[in-house]
């Protein structure tokens, strides 16, 4: 499973789902579109907005973070 998460370092929401990621041993890749200019135009690319975090699941997108729907994509328990 290819995970990524397009993210800011102020973003609340963002470290929550990353955090919950790292406790369910998810592996992703993390993208810092404030600092990585061409990620954060990929991010609007696919998601079609500049809101955080956009997760990109095996091309399957989650905008924002909602735990229940994040633990049923993934497969784990919320």
């Amino acid at each position: 499973m290819k995970v990524e998460i397009y993210s800011t370092p102020s973003c609340g929401y963002c470290k929550l789902a990353k955090e919950f990621m790292k406790e369910k041993n998810v592996e992703f890749t993390e993208y810092d579109v404030a600092a990585d200019v061409q990620k954060r135009q990929e991010m609007v690319e696919k998601s079609g907005q500049m809101g955080v975090p956009v997760i990109d699941i095996d091309g399957e997108l989650m905008i924002g973070f909602d735990r229940g729907s994040l633990a049923k994509i993934l497969g784990v328990e919320a």
